[in-house]
């Protein structure tokens, strides 16, 4: 068709073959975002509306009413409330908008610059949707109605009504206040193993300091109940590195509080209940919630753990979801929680919640995954958009954890690191051993954390816990994501070049992933070789790693070049999670499973003895000595 146009237009061939060229490339450019959509999707859907450009138009007829006033009579973290709103000149870029505290006026801004005014408006609201949305007359009649689901999240709330879109905020009407009956109470518990098998930690929010209350855990199994006091840590303003955490994503974060439960006995099922003991004597609790303390390790009995990537969080009333951010992530944690007595422990590798700088999503995420993690070990690791921005000693210099640069993940969530600013650490379940690596700090041979890697895969006991597992954020091993095979790396750069050789040496079983948002399963590869080919059953002494990325845990996905390697056997362009269940040293099974079904759509077995482990394998064979 072009050739055709030269020839009509009477453009010389040489000048013709340019255009071509030059079209090529843009329907490339055109083919390539589309393709690595999913990888580079992680826009907060809050950083669309540009509050700081908000400008008053208070109409008179305007009105937006809220109830009911007070939430959470009967104790609930979680109610509904409805909106009656009506706008005299309506349009179909109005948007309500879900402001706490109420009060969000300029009284509330901090100018960074003394000679800056501060804008009209400072704090971006913790959720929106449009006024049209499920009110098809809106448009006509300038009047309608929402329900909207709010969290306990430690102050009031108020209902603004804009027009101008996004881009170009007037604020028309601002609702009544509605609270919870008692804001500041213990909410959205997350348990994580402690640094040895039979210690539990409980974390919990809340809106008491140590000044008003102490806090506790009261937990028991049978008997008198046991108190044990729990740590206070908060976060302020001046501990983010960036806007918008800085800046209009700010919002306080409350008191977070761990406490540590001590000399657990393994598989007993334990009570508890978190606790606030006031000035005045008297008390706040939370509900009761129970646990399964973790099996002594090396263990014989039935052991299920489910991993999973880059879930994030998202509403069930359907606001802020105009861009399906992440569409996936309330299927995956209903699928959980559905199976929740067939789980013993999950790990959460990276992107937690995409919060990417506005604070208050970390409390709609601890408030989604609360029916799990109240009642099983809720292990996270560390991802881009946790760790990531330039100058605050992250690998890599970008900017996807919105100014946060770890904080919040490092105090929202307990992990059994030395170091919670270095976020690796090994836990023990039973049969498993589990290395968790934080691949937003360098692993590279001669650093700190190859040194961590290398004893957390040496040290392991395999007679007691033969199954040996590695996990990371971005994938360190093999992936076939589109954002991987444009760099022609099939990985993390410089990612298994680093360590494919301890993998190998210490025989890992299986590597798992996140950061690529799809599900891929290699072949057991070493070396970009398959060392035997893909199966559903493995037998016999160990050959190589078998490499698997889940990163489909909810937020957008990403596709899969059509290259095909020989060692990728499975892909999948969906939302799910690894499910992966010991039933005793010699059989273990990894499921693939779909969030929006639950149904099994990839699966292996490795079926092997003590000395199948122990046997020599490529690169892992132990020295021998002809001496007798």
């Amino acid at each position: 068709m072009l050739s055709s146009l030269c020839k009509l237009l009477l453009i010389g061939r040489r000048f013709c073959g340019g255009i071509m060229v030059f079209y090529m490339l843009i329907l490339l450019g055109i083919i390539s975002n589309l393709f690595s959509f999913g990888a580079s999707s992680g826009e907060q859907p809050l950083s669309r509306i540009a509050i700081h450009k908000a400008t008053f138009a208070i109409h008179g007829s305007a009105y937006v009413k809220a109830s009911p006033n007070v939430l959470g009579l009967k104790g609930e973290n979680k109610e509904w409330v409805t909106l009656e709103y009506s706008h005299p000149d309506p349009s179909s870029d109005d948007w309500i908008g879900v402001f706490s505290p109420a009060n969000f006026s300029s009284s509330v801004c901090e100018p960074e610059n003394e000679r800056v005014y501060p804008p009209t408006l400072c704090t971006s609201p913790i959720k929106f949707q449009y006024a049209n949305y499920k009110n098809n007359a809106y448009n006509k009649t300038g009047k309608g109605s929402l329900k909207l689901q709010l969290i306990n999240q430690r102050d009031d709330f108020s209902f603004a009504l804009f027009s101008g879109g996004f881009s170009n905020p007037k604020l028309v009407a601002v609702s009544n206040a509605v609270i919870f009956a008692n804001p500041k109470a213990p909410v959205y518990p997350r348990l994580a193993q402690g640094k040895s098998w039979n210690e539990m930690t409980v974390t919990w929010t809340s809106g008491y300091n140590i000044d008003e209350a102490i806090p506790f855990v009261e937990w028991f199994a049978q008997g008198t109940p046991i108190r044990s006091p729990a740590g206070t840590l908060t976060i302020s303003r001046s501990s983010m590195c960036g806007a918008p955490a800085r800046t209009v994503g700010w919002r306080d974060p409350g008191y977070i509080h761990t406490s540590f439960l001590k000399d657990l006995w393994p598989n007993l099922k334990y009570t508890y209940r978190l606790g606030h003991k006031l000035s005045n004597g008297s008390y706040v609790w939370s509900r009761l919630y129970s646990f399964r303390a973790s099996p002594y390790p090396g263990q014989e009995s039935l052991q299920r753990v489910v991993i999973f990537g880059d879930m994030g969080k998202a509403e069930a009333d359907g606001s802020n979801e105009y861009n399906n951010f992440q569409p996936g992530s309330l299927n995956t944690t209903d699928q959980l929680v559905k199976d929740l007595k067939n789980i013993d422990i999950v790990l959460h590798i990276g992107d937690l919640c995409y919060a990417n700088g506005y604070l208050s999503q970390w409390d709609q995420f601890t408030a989604q995954i609360e029916p799990i993690a109240s009642t099983v070990p809720y292990m996270v690791g560390s991802g881009n958009h946790e760790r990531d921005w330039p100058g605050t000693g992250s690998f890599y210099g970008n900017k996807d954890s919105g100014g946060e640069c770890g904080v919040l993940a490092e105090t929202m969530f307990y992990v059994p690191a030395e170091n919670r600013a270095k976020f690796w650490y090994k836990t023990d379940y039973g049969m498993f051993r589990f290395c968790v690596a934080d691949t937003e700090h360098d692993w590279r041979p001669g650093t700190e954390q190859y040194k961590f890697i290398e004893h957390c895969l040496a040290s392991v006991d395999r007679q007691k816990q033969p199954w040996l597992i590695f996990l990371a954020h971005r994938v360190l091993g093999y992936s076939s994501d589109y954002s991987y095979s444009v760099e022609g790396s099939f990985q993390e750069p410089m990612g298994r070049e680093s360590l494919q050789e301890l993998w190998q040496k210490y025989k890992v079983d299986i590597a798992l992933y996140g950061h690529a948002h799809n599900y891929e399963r290699t072949c057991p590869v070493y070396q970009n070789s398959c060392v035997r080919n893909a199966s559903n059953l493995y037998t016999g002494p160990f050959a190589a790693t078998t490499h698997v990325v889940v990163g489909g845990g909810g937020a957008a996905l990403s596709y899969f070049t059509t290259l095909r390697t020989k060692w990728s056997h499975f892909q999948d362009v969906d939302y799910g999670f690894v499910k992966l269940t010991a039933f005793n040293h010699s059989t273990l099974l990894l499921e693939y499973k779909k969030s929006s079904d639950g149904k099994v759509y990839d699966h292996f077995t490795i079926s092997r003895d003590y000395r199948d482990i122990l046997a020599c394998a490529f690169d892992s064979c132990a020295r021998t000595t002809l001496a007798t």
